[in-house]
């Protein structure tokens, strides 16, 4: 699958080691299976499209926090400024809004002394918002401002906006590379089988649900109910259950559950209590939205469906059934969602937001644009935009995530 391309690459690259521009990465590498896609694979090329000394690029970071984003900022900057040779990067403020000089102030210039410390916080140095801008506006502004590279961080939302702004500019018949690093801390990119971030969440998590255990354990009839980060995909909660192996009861968006019935979570919790006087449950935010009134349907600023709190549902439901039950609990919530994704990155992930970073760097100098940085089979790829916003990565039911979940909890398959 070739990705689009400004053009001709003429410029000689000043890196020593470079790969062919036709290798491909296969979708699928089972013997015997279709291959499906054939992405490019991701690196320097030998011929670049921009003159290192007279390119501008550009970074902005969009949507929610996420571990690492300081890092990614970090690496994109100094693998222009020191391989490259790129003279002048700047940073727009607050997403999107940023490329509008209505909206926001003028952009930050990246140096060394700017990026010297950020790794070491959460956050992003940049700032965020979530919403779209005027393609127009912020094309026009990105011409005025000279920018030939313009790096998006962010989730679907940012990868379609910055879909736009590529095509926006095309029209206009303006070369810009639009390059972008996937940012979900849900881990639910497709083409990505590990975003940044997402192992940081999960020590994080992790380390709540330890704090939640002790407290159930430690209490007769104790019950801990955590919430986790997982819109539409479980991935944080299966993984920090894994991790913790002390949960008894994990409830993902891709596993419908009942509460009532005699197979029912509230059934198999009262079991729990009953048996072992303590249990410790966690739930994906998305997780059991159909259980909840709906009294219309509410949007955020990307456009993503507002979630009903299925913590605090469950809270109520645990609690009423107990009292009918006239079985005294104490009931322990944790919501940590916010402490978990604006923590520093760990080892791991800093080292795969390097590599996603220098990977769009190099995409991007040699001219690739409507391009994300993939990563599959440990090998690191480029996306078209157009194909990645199409799909969504989950947790699967039947695969050896869900299965490693059920081994660690002993839970039903499911809650019927």
């Amino acid at each position: 699958m070739n990705t689009p391309n400004l053009g001709l690459a003429r410029f000689a690259s000043p890196l020593a080691l470079t790969i062919n521009d036709e290798s491909r990465i296969p979708q699928t590498i089972e013997v015997g299976a279709d291959p499906g896609y054939l992405f490019e694979l991701a690196g320097p090329r030998p011929k670049l499209f921009f003159e290192p000394a007279q390119t501008r690029a550009a970074i902005v970071t969009c949507g929610g926090l996420c571990p690492g984003i300081n890092n990614v900022i970090r690496s994109l900057f100094l693998e222009l400024y020191h391989s490259y040779g790129v003279k002048e990067v700047l940073g727009f403020r607050h997403g999107y809004q940023g490329l509008d000089p209505r909206r926001a102030a003028a952009p930050v210039v990246i140096t060394p002394e700017f990026v010297d410390a950020i790794h070491q916080e959460g956050g992003t140095v940049l700032g965020t918002s979530r919403g779209p801008v005027d393609t127009a506006v912020a094309v026009e502004n990105l011409i005025q401002q000279g920018v030939n590279i313009l790096f998006t961080i962010g989730g679907d939302g940012t990868q379609l906006g910055g879909h736009a702004l590529f095509l926006e500019a095309q029209r206009r018949g303006y070369p810009l590379a639009v390059v972008g690093i996937p940012k979900t801390v849900d881990n639910d990119v497709a083409f990505v089988a590990r975003s940044f971030g997402y192992f940081t969440a999960v020590e994080e998590a992790s380390r709540i649900l330890k704090c939640a255990h002790t407290e159930a354990h430690s209490i007769h009839n104790g019950i801990a109910l955590v919430k986790l980060m997982g819109r539409n995909a479980g991935f944080i909660a299966a993984g920090a259950t894994v991790a913790s192996q002390d949960v008894n009861f994990c409830l993902i968006p891709e596993v419908p559950f009942a509460l009532d019935g005699p197979c029912g979570l509230l059934a198999a919790l009262e079991q729990r209590i009953r048996r072992r006087a303590h249990a410790l449950i966690v739930v994906a935010e998305g997780a059991g939205q159909d259980l909840i009134e709906r009294a219309g349907e509410q949007r955020d600023a990307s456009g993503n469906l507002k979630l009903k709190d299925i913590g605090q549902f469950l809270r109520e439901k645990i609690a009423a059934h107990f009292a009918t039950a006239n079985i005294p609990t104490t009931l322990r919530y944790f919501d940590p969602n916010y402490i978990i994704r604006s923590v520093p990155a760990d080892a791991e992930d800093s080292m795969l937001c390097d590599q996603f970073a220098r990977h769009a760097a190099h995409a991007a100098m040699a001219g690739k644009t409507g391009v994300v940085v993939g990563i599959l089979h440990d090998r690191f790829i480029h996306v078209p935009i157009a194909l990645l916003t199409k799909q969504k990565k989950c947790v699967d039911p039947s695969g050896p995530a869900w299965r490693a979940v059920l081994a660690a909890t002993g839970q039903a398959e499911r809650f019927e």
